[in-house]
């Protein structure tokens, strides 16, 4: 999977530096004094760097944590993410990843520790208020555990935690360090989900819908705690039919004791980030659709877009309570 590692000299000795390489005894290692020098170039061609995508370990030294944006939650009031991953396994046409960053190379930051401490001090500063840290907005929290050991790290430490609860966003099937251990009660495993028929199109390289649904029901049967992200709602003819049938597929698995909320949102790009995009990948049709920019994003024609919402909200709100629905307003 990897063919090279870059390392920066500064932490080479770093046991999960050395753990990794080790896990690539085949990779070209090569070192670099700050992962920047490698990722962030802008004559790099991210496309072409996503058939086969390097390893990049990194030190971080600040912002560990980051408020969420405004719109961005599923429940509580303070709302923080946290990156210990830049990039994605996966190669989704609509995701946002490829228009922010210059490269599509992995950067695994390994100093966990630093993370823990941030992610503690937030924590301490209101102990009387629940807070919710989402591990997945650069990156799927799952898809390169056995690489990453990240959950592993990281559910212990936040069970310790009593105001922290923690989402694990992903498309990936890697759960079995979550299988493997008793459930975390303030933890949620939300899966974003397509309908085949879409993922088949715009998801490369992700699991198909029945093995992401598979994956989920080994973890609601144990008692981990799921969450559901119909996010982006893609249009397409005949959307009605082909999102009622998706709809009814994944909720006729969907243990209701178990769910802890379902979010959904359609399509949108930040308008930079859209352009971007669209030069990578000019004949793509999911850019050429009926779309339209409004303060500077980018998404489908305000009147199709009310349609496609209002119709997938009806569909889901006829399976579940409103008080477990968060539409995202990002």
């Amino acid at each position: 999977m990897i063919d090279t590692i870059y390392i920066e000299e500064a932490i080479r000795t770093h046991r999960r530096v050395l753990d990794i390489v080790a896990r690539f005894p085949q990779a070209r290692v090569v070192a670099c004094a700050r992962y920047g020098e490698v990722f962030n170039p802008k004559a790099q061609n991210f496309r072409l760097q996503k058939q086969k995508p390097a390893l990049i370990l990194a030190e971080k030294y600040n912002n560990f944590v980051l408020p969420a944006p405004i719109g961005y939650g599923i429940g509580a009031q303070h709302n923080y993410y946290f990156s210990h991953v830049l990039n994605c396994l996966y190669d989704c046409r609509y995701c946002f990843l490829q228009g922010m960053y210059q490269s599509a190379h992995y950067v695994l930051f390994v100093n966990y520790e630093d993370f823990q401490e941030g992610i503690s001090g937030v924590c301490a500063a209101t102990p009387d208020e629940d807070l919710f840290f989402f591990s997945g907005y650069d990156c799927d929290s799952l898809a390169l555990e056995p690489v990453t050991g990240f959950a592993e790290h990281f559910l212990p430490f936040f069970g310790g935690l009593p105001n922290a609860w923690l989402e694990l966003r992903t498309k990936s099937t890697q759960v079995r360090s979550l299988l493997s251990r008793q459930p975390l009660p303030r933890c949620v495993v939300a899966f974003s989900l397509s309908p085949d028929g879409i993922a088949q199109k715009v998801e490369a390289k992700a699991p198909s819908l029945q093995r992401r649904l598979d994956a989920l029901c080994k973890l609601q049967q144990q008692g981990w705690l799921i969450g559901l992200r119909f996010d982006p709602l893609i249009y397409q003819h005949g959307y009605q039919q082909q999102y009622q049938q998706f709809f009814a597929q994944v909720f006729a698995r969907i243990d209701l004791n178990q769910l802890h909320s379902v979010s959904l949102g359609v399509f949108r790009l930040p308008e930079n980030f859209f352009k971007k995009i669209h030069k990578l990948y000019p004949d793509e049709k999911l850019l050429a659709g009926p779309l339209a920019a409004r303060q500077g994003m980018v998404s489908y024609q305000q009147e199709l877009e009310q349609a496609l919402l209002a119709y997938c909200t009806g569909q889901v709100l006829a399976y579940i309570p409103a008080s477990k629905f968060f539409p995202c307003t990002l």
